[in-house]
């Protein structure tokens, strides 16, 4: 069976958290997409020389999770040839047989516009910017100005720029525990997902 659901959102809005459960839920694999931008952006270098050659391997690098990469992934994330090279790589993964989750910024709207479920999760910037004050710790306000820089520039940029796709499913993390997002999400899941024989 190959069946996709692309969840897309801001930094810290809940959709890693959402796409893992649901992964788990229904057995289907899983894809950070960010990973791809922050491995690329860890490795230094030419950027897209760095994305041509990404391998999974990549993915596994110690400090993908850190403030710092995440920066460091939005930099590179603006460059055209950059978000290229990963393009092919998410397509051949949300496809493949089994099943997958993958969550990013454009996945419903770009990678996978044809994904069987699209969800776009998201949340204020003050809790969005709590929530990754709470994981990566630091000063308070600066982890907001980053957060809400971040937005400025994954919303504002030419290609593939952060937006709910028009078909979406909006989830509103901001005053929603974890447990019942996933409820949510893994609803719209069991409501396209094929009758089984």
């Amino acid at each position: 069976m190959i069946f996709t659901v692309a969840i897309d959102g801001p930094a810290a809005a809940g959709k890693g958290t959402i796409a893992r459960a649901v992964a788990e839920r229904f057995g289907f694999a899983h894809l950070d997409t960010g990973l791809l931008y922050r491995a690329v952006g860890a490795m230094g270098g030419d950027p897209v020389a760095a994305a041509r050659a990404l391998s999974a391997s990549d993915l596994q690098r110690d400090g993908l999770r850190t403030l710092e990469a995440g920066q460091a992934a939005s930099r590179v994330a603006v460059i055209p040839e950059v978000r290229a090279a990963l393009v092919a790589f998410q397509r051949r993964f949300a496809r493949a047989p089994g099943g997958a989750v993958l969550d990013g910024r454009d996945i419903g709207t770009v990678i996978c516009p044809e994904a069987e479920v699209k969800l776009y999760v998201t949340a204020s910037a003050e809790v969005r910017a709590h929530r990754r004050w709470l994981e990566v710790g630091g000063d308070a306000a600066r982890v907001l100005a980053e957060v809400i820089e971040r937005d400025a520039r994954d919303m504002g940029r030419d290609d593939a720029p952060l937006k709910p796709a028009v078909d979406a499913l909006v989830i509103d993390t901001s005053e929603m525990g974890a447990d019942e997002a996933v409820a949510r999400a893994i609803a719209a899941v069991e409501d396209r997902l094929p009758p089984v024989p």
